[in-house]
């Protein structure tokens, strides 16, 4: 299944790259200088989005699409992530966006 995941992602042109956290890994607030895609390949991950006090939960396949500058911080879920992370131009996504793993 991480495959398809991989080969949807470059279908779209993207060029993904992978990388994992254990369980209970915390990424404090930050923001990128570009949009990216991230994907849950196993495991999940809780990202919050500070501006709104929201918080985005994904599991295996789901999607978030972050737009450059926008602050997010992160906390792994019990057994621990894997995801995918592609990169785009900044000012390529609109508003950050979550897509369940049959949406996209």
């Amino acid at each position: 299944m991480a495959e398809g995941f991989a080969r949807r992602l470059r279908d779209e042109g993207l060029d993904p790259g992978s990388w994992s956290n254990g369980s209970g890994d915390r990424y404090g607030a930050h923001e990128h200088g570009y949009d990216k895609v991230i994907v849950v390949e196993r495991g999940s991950i809780r990202f919050g989005l500070p501006a709104t006090a929201e918080s985005i939960d994904l599991a295996e396949g789901d999607r978030l699409e972050l737009p450059a500058v926008t602050s997010h911080d992160a906390v792994v879920g019990g057994l621990g992530v894997t995801c995918l992370e592609a990169h785009l131009p900044s000012g390529t996504l609109e508003r950050p966006q979550r897509r369940g793993a049959g949406e996209w």
